[in-house]
């Protein structure tokens, strides 16, 4: 497991985000260390939809202002702050990635919004206190963890009872292989997918109880139309995805495109209820 954390550190601590972010904010005209949250959904929802995904999965929940909320690999923080700010409630984000880390803290505070998210450092043994937290959100992070059982399990420790568990994620739908590299893996080594059958027994066995489940896959295909229509009218803008992925993000993309569109992965949603104790 060892190993593989600090590969996947490496993927992603590859490129100096922060200040790709700063010089790209600088380049649109914005004044770094004062914006809006929106300026950043470009680059700070790094998952299948974006932004789009993010709202449509917080709609399905009851978000109340006086609730505690955890987002488990909360990456540069576009999440944690898109709650914050909608809802009014208190954030915690856990990731892999140190830089990452200090990368959702400087744009948190851009925004107004660092008295109510905070990022910590921390693997998939959560340095959480149990039963802190009443909604925890899972969004695409665990193909990069080998050990779902762990995942649920750490999960549903930290989670009150009466607490919900909103999982987004790239899920092994069908056969065949996936083509390298991808968003989050460089290599095979790096990549634990697993299948939607594997993510509901691990999380029945942790203690949880599966309420919804949505395949989302029509709707990423929509959503890479568009992204494709619109990298092929232009220049890509100065603030976007490729700040996070690197020198190979058209492959890393169009592999991942053409493994969901092959039905070979798709993108699920699945939001559980924890059992009581």
């Amino acid at each position: 497991m060892r190993d593989i954390e600090m590969g996947v550190t490496t993927h992603y601590a590859s490129y100096d985000v922060l200040a790709r972010i700063r010089a790209a904010l600088g380049e649109m005209g914005h004044d770094p260390d004062r914006i809006s949250p929106d300026v950043l959904k470009p680059v700070d929802e790094f998952h299948i939809g974006g932004a789009e995904a993010t709202a449509a999965l917080l709609e399905k929940l009851d978000i109340r202002p006086d609730m505690e909320v955890l987002d488990i690999g909360s990456g540069v923080g576009g999440p944690a702050r898109m709650i914050a700010g909608r809802y009014g409630c208190r954030v915690t984000g856990v990731d892999l990635t140190p830089h990452f880390v200090e990368t959702a803290r400087a744009p948190s505070a851009m925004c107004g919004l660092a008295d109510r998210v905070r990022f910590e450092v921390g693997s998939v043994a959560l340095p959480l206190p149990d039963a802190s937290y009443d909604l925890a959100l899972l969004l695409h992070v665990g193909m990069n963890v080998p050990d779902k059982a762990a995942l649920f399990r750490e999960a549903r420790r930290v989670l009150r009872d009466g607490g919900t568990f909103a999982v987004y994620e790239v899920m092994q739908t069908g056969d065949g292989d996936l083509a390298f590299p991808v968003p989050w893996a460089e290599t095979p080594e790096l990549s634990a997918l697993e299948t939607p059958q594997t993510y509901r027994a691990k999380a029945q066995a942790a203690g949880f109880a599966l309420e919804a489940e949505e395949n989302r896959r029509e709707v990423a295909l929509d959503f890479f139309s568009r992204l494709q229509a619109q990298a092929a009218s232009g220049a890509s803008p100065p603030l976007g995805l490729h700040n996070l992925m690197g020198p190979t993000v058209k492959e890393k993309v169009a592999n991942m495109i053409a493994a969901v569109r092959a039905g070979t992965i798709a993108p699920i949603e699945m939001i559980f209820s924890t059992v009581r104790h």
